[in-house]
């Protein structure tokens, strides 16, 4: 078998599990030899030879199954259609099973290569065991010596675990739209802290932004993750980067095909979904259903976008945009207060932590801000519900809010004329309630905090925050309405081209605690303490940045702070 080259586990403290100096110095100065390591052994018996295309596995990726704690999905791609898909993992006691991978196939609307995915659900497994399992095909070119790797199942019960968050993460290569080597880099860094398993916050590739070349753009993605991705369970949402022309309803078949996910119940299988891990509740949203921007496949222009005659889908007119606003007619919605009615009643359930890619507090101004959509549809429930964490991206960058809970109506301005607009600012917590759990420490019954984690590994630059207003506070964008394409008038742009207008409102960011100005990159490192009976349960965040990362791509991961989120156990 061959085995996994998995990293070094860095120095640790009692605090983070990782060194305060930094990690991820991995080849020398400059870390590069490392991530040639990587890719080099995933040219052998991790990657098809695109050569000789047949049924090897590549792109190998986990989730969780319905239960965490004894269901995991294993899913691959190959290059051509493989015989008898399957995988065999080795159980605690010792023996061996063999699962037949279930395949789902779809043609991309613009090239027309067909894409086939394979997924084997292990069931009946034990909690907190860690089990060896192998991937391989009849037409596996290196069935010899098959893929192989570990994972491990989530604890029964209030036990202590770690995961990681972040996203907007692309591919290393430099060929693509918005990808970086320090992508790369970001994937190796989830592996040097060993989290039981990565939330990644959409954005996945931006595959939409390379049109000729999306199957190849998602084909790096998925065998740059893998190096992690096959190790533990990386659970995605989808942002406005994954929907794709002509690739299904909402233009999510690429991704619909690739992962399998928690089922929701729903007619909408796969776009949103939950799972349990000890004593947080975790749900997982796609936001682009309840927005106001419109971020996702768009043709500028002047000239149309056209599909591969094999296709047989008509070219897409210039000034086009893939709007999915409001797809679901408010299922999702009414799916998430269900779910989150149910958590109230759940005393085991003490975290509720909600990830999505888009954002409803963030002051960047180079970026996209924030989204009054999300504030109508969702912040409501949480309020309600008491949800505690929101984990997003869609902006480059780290933005930390204080608890909020409620809005101010009427705080905001419209950007071209300074008239009111009702941006429903959320409201900040009491700071003498702030004061009583300490610097950096929140009780998150008081409200929820949200956090931007954009930095996964996208060469854009630094989304640079708002300037500040004058009281102390930045300024934020919103989306407050409906946003589409319109003719781009700027001077020297050619006839028949389209652009995106910005947020059309402006409010202060007086939620807004922590920002990180320095650099994009970063990881979020979240360690999970359930409490000892009848106390206080805490959830540890440490984030770490890439300084220097937006400039050179680095393996330095350095602390920028520590928040701690308390509050009492159910």
């Amino acid at each position: 078998m061959t085995n996994k080259n998995i990293p070094d586990t860095p120095s640790t403290d009692s605090t983070s599990g990782v060194s305060r100096r930094g990690f991820l110095k991995l080849a020398g100065a400059s870390g590069f030899a490392s991530a040639a390591g990587a890719a080099a052994a995933l040219s052998g018996a991790a990657k098809a030879d695109t050569a000789t295309p047949d049924g090897t596995p590549e792109q190998i990726h986990l989730t969780w199954g319905a239960d965490p704690t004894s269901e995991v999905v294993v899913s691959w791609a190959s290059l051509a259609a493989a015989t008898r898909p399957r995988v065999t993992y080795t159980t605690d006691r010792g023996r061996r099973d063999t699962v037949d991978a279930i395949q789902r196939t779809y043609t991309d609307g613009l090239t027309g290569v067909v894409v086939f995915t394979y997924h084997a659900r292990l069931r009946d497994l034990h909690a907190d065991t860690t089990y060896r399992y192998e991937v391989t095909a009849d037409n596996d070119s290196h069935a010899g010596n098959p893929f192989n790797a570990t994972v491990k199942t989530a604890p029964h019960g209030r036990k202590p675990f770690r995961f990681t968050s972040y996203g907007d993460l692309a591919t290393p290569n430099t060929g693509w739209v918005l990808s970086s080597p320090q992508s790369r880099f970001a994937v190796e860094a989830v592996e040097r802290f060993q989290p039981l398993f990565h939330l990644l916050n959409g954005d996945l590739c931006y595959a939409n932004l390379n049109p000729a070349h999306q199957t190849e753009v998602w084909r790096d993605f998925g065998n740059n993750n893998q190096t992690s991705s096959s190790n533990r369970p990386w659970m995605p949402c989808p942002g406005n980067h994954e929907i794709e022309f002509y690739n299904g309803a909402q233009g999510l078949d690429s991704y619909l095909t690739r992962y399998t996910l928690p089922d929701n119940g729903t007619r909408f299988s796969g776009r949103w979904y939950r799972f349990r891990v000890s004593n947080v509740l975790f749900i997982s949203l796609d936001a682009d259903d309840v927005v106001y921007q419109d971020a996702a496949a768009f043709v500028a222009g002047p000239a149309p976008l056209v599909p591969v005659a094999s296709t047989g889908n008509a070219p897409i007119a210039a000034g086009t945009s893939f709007y999915v606003r409001g797809y679901s007619n408010g299922e999702q919605t009414r799916w998430l207060e269900k779910t989150l009615h149910q958590a109230a009643q759940d005393d085991d359930i003490d975290w509720i932590v909600v990830q999505m890619h888009q954002d409803a507090l963030s002051s960047s101004k180079t970026g996209n801000g924030s989204d009054k959509g999300l504030r109508e549809a969702w912040l409501p429930l949480f309020d309600r519900y008491g949800v505690d964490l929101v984990v997003c991206g869609h902006d480059h960058d780290y933005e930390r809010s204080y608890p909020v809970r409620g809005c101010n109506h009427h705080a905001g301005v419209d950007a071209k004329t300074g008239e009111p607009v009702d941006t429903l600012q959320p409201k900040p917590v009491a700071h003498a309630q702030l004061a009583q759990a300490g610097a950096n420490t929140f009780d998150t019954s008081h409200g929820t905090i949200h956090l931007i984690l954009g930095g996964g590994g996208t060469s854009a630059p630094l989304d640079v925050y708002g300037v500040d207003a004058g009281n102390g506070n930045p300024q934020a964008q919103i989306f407050t309405k409906p946003n589409r394409p319109v003719p781009n008038t700027a001077a020297g742009a050619a006839a028949g081209s389209y652009v995106r207008p910005g947020a059309d409102a402006l409010e202060d960011a007086i939620w807004s605690a922590q920002r990180d100005t320095g650099t994009g990159y970063g990881i979020a490192v979240f360690d999970v303490d359930p409490g000892a009976h009848d106390g206080k349960t805490t959830i540890t965040m440490n984030y770490y940045h890439a300084p220097g990362a937006d400039q050179t791509p680095t393996s330095n991961y350095e602390l920028f702070e520590t928040v701690t989120l308390t509050k009492s156990r159910g």
